[in-house]
Order: C-alpha cells, then sequence, then structure tokens
C-alpha cells in the first residue's frame, strides 16, 4: 500500500491527461452535426449564388421580397377615340334656266297620268327694246344665281349651261327629282300685252293638286321668301305668288319648287333694266337671299 500511494500522484496526472486528449477528438455528436452545418451551408450558397454557370431560379422568400419591394401598376385604361358628329351635308339646290334656243311643240303629259297634252318646251319671249330672247336672259341669271350660291355653300345642279339644247319641261322636274334637290328654282321672264305691266311674281301648285299637293306648303314657302327677298334686293314691283296647276314643269315635280318670273320683257323700261350686270347680279343676290330665308324654316335634315 505504501508503494500504490507513493504511485497514486502520478497515477492521477496521467489520467487528467489522458481525458483531456480524448476531449481534443471528434465527440459522436460534433461528428453528426458537421453534415447538417454544410447542408444548411449549400443551401445558403444556392439561393445566393451569382453568375456561376446556368442562372438559378428564385426561391420562394426571394420573390415575396422582390414583389414587396416593386411598386404596384395600374393597368392603363384605353381611352375611347372621339368620333365626330358627321357634317350635314349643304342644301341642293336644283336650277332651270327656262326655255332654249329651239321649241320642241311635240306634245307631253300636263302631269303624271294626265290627259291634257301640252308643247314639251317652247322658245320664250323677246324684249321688245333690248331684242334679247328670254332663253337667253334666263340663263344669264341663272349662272349667276349658281355663282351667287356656291359662294354661300350651297351644292347646285344646273339644268342646262347653254342654250342649245332640247330639254322637255318633264324631263327639267326629271332632273331636280333625280338629284333628290332641296330645293327646284326655275328661272323665267314675263310677257304681258299691257306694256304698262312690271314687277315681279312667283309661281306654286295649288294646296289641291292632283299631282303633287303634299309638296304645297314648303313650295309655297319657297316662292313667298325668294319673291320677298328679289324685290326687296332689287327694288321692283312685288306682284304676287300665283298659284296654279296648269304648269308641267311643276306638276311633274317631286322636290319642292317655285317659277321666277323675273321681269317683264313686254315693258321696254324693264326690259332695259333686266339686260345690265348690276340688275342681273341684284336679281341673284335677292333669290339667294330667299333660298337662305327657305332653308331656315325648312332645314334639309327636316325633310
Amino acid at each position: 500500500m505504501r508503494g500504490y500511494k507513493r504511485f497514486f500522484p502520478l497515477l492521477l496526472v496521467l489520467l487528467v491527461l489522458t481525458g483531456c486528449g480524448q476531449m481534443g477528438q471528434d465527440s459522436p455528436a460534433r461528428q453528426e452535426a458537421e453534415p447538417v452545418t454544410e447542408i444548411v451551408t449549400e443551401t445558403v450558397t444556392e439561393d445566393t449564388a451569382q453568375g456561376d454557370g446556368e442562372a438559378q431560379e428564385p426561391s420562394v422568400q426571394a420573390i415575396a421580397q422582390q414583389a414587396a419591394q416593386e411598386p404596384e401598376t395600374e393597368e392603363p385604361v384605353a381611352e375611347e377615340p372621339e368620333t365626330e358628329a358627321p357634317e350635314t351635308p349643304a342644301p341642293l339646290v336644283c336650277i332651270d334656266p327656262g326655255h332654249q334656243s329651239h321649241g320642241n311643240s311635240s306634245k307631253e303629259p300636263n302631269g303624271p297620268g294626265s290627259s291634257t297634252m301640252k308643247a314639251k318646251v317652247t322658245g320664250g319671249a323677246r324684249g321688245v327694246s333690248t331684242g334679247k330672247y328670254e332663253y337667253e336672259l334666263n340663263l344669264e341669271v341663272s349662272l349667276k344665281l349658281r355663282d351667287e350660291l356656291e359662294r354661300r355653300g350651297y351644292q347646285v345642279v344646273m339644268v342646262r349651261e347653254e342654250n342649245d339644247v332640247d330639254i322637255s319641261n318633264v324631263e327639267r322636274s326629271q332632273v331636280a327629282n333625280d338629284a333628290g334637290a332641296d330645293a327646284f328654282i326655275r328661272i323665267h321672264a314675263n310677257g304681258s300685252e299691257n306694256s304698262s305691266a312690271n314687277g315681279a311674281m312667283t309661281i306654286c301648285m295649288t294646296p289641291s293638286n292632283p299631282y303633287n299637293k303634299e309638296l304645297y306648303p314648303r313650295s309655297k314657302a319657297l316662292s313667298d321668301a325668294v319673291l320677298d327677298a328679289l324685290v326687296e334686293a332689287t327694288g321692283c314691283k312685288r306682284e304676287y305668288v300665283w298659284e296654279t296647276d296648269t304648269m308641267t314643269g311643276i306638276n311633274w315635280c317631286q322636290v319642292p319648287v317655285t317659277i321666277v318670273e323675273m321681269g317683264y320683257l313686254s315693258n321696254p323700261a324693264e326690259d332695259e333694266k333686266l339686260s345690265t350686270e348690276d340688275y342681273q347680279l341684284a336679281i341673284a343676290s335677292g333669290i339667294a337671299d330667299g333660298i337662305d330665308s327657305f332653308f331656315a324654316q325648312y332645314p334639309p335634315a327636316s325633310e
């Protein structure tokens, strides 16, 4: 025992040194923890690596973070294009310079289905002082009226623009009908056995016209408006609106119509005046004023 006690301190030192050496070695717990650490490290590396090889798919956490950082943008609302209302076309006026250089005595019905037959067209009157034929005067004024109406923005259709034609009264009405004219203005000059007769008048159908009485209200309004404005523009005598169902060129109409008798070629003074440029321009301006007034009362869109 005394020998054992002598070596005991040395044995104790050895035991301590042996225990410390074992602590420097890997324990089972450490050996199991290291692989977990490596896995975690690999996962972090896959989520954060950039630029090595193919692009890595972002993690769910990364997608959520990116969505939170990006501001929400509203989809633009497509604005409907503004559509302009279609423009109303300008009124269409048909002008018929009455008569022609050579009359046509062949007959045609006075109205649709009528048994009354009348000459298709005549040459018209002639100035007692100037010797000018009515068909010439009618065309001169009609061309000025055309120009005036076009300056005011109207659409214009001419039945004729020269004197050497052969157009019957039925055919003249048909030109206006086919064009769908909003107003039909027939230009004429008057004549009388009484050389003192003077002034202007207009002509339309009666309210009981057997062919187109439905046109009477507008045709009468057109006749009144044109006559009033013509008298105001020229200072001539105002006669009246003659309502009659004897005019072939009125009876075949399907559009508002008036015949304008500008003055009397049988009156020397009025005949001279009708041939002057200034008076013809005044007539054209006056008729155009009357047409303006008519369309103010009966706009084309309402027809």
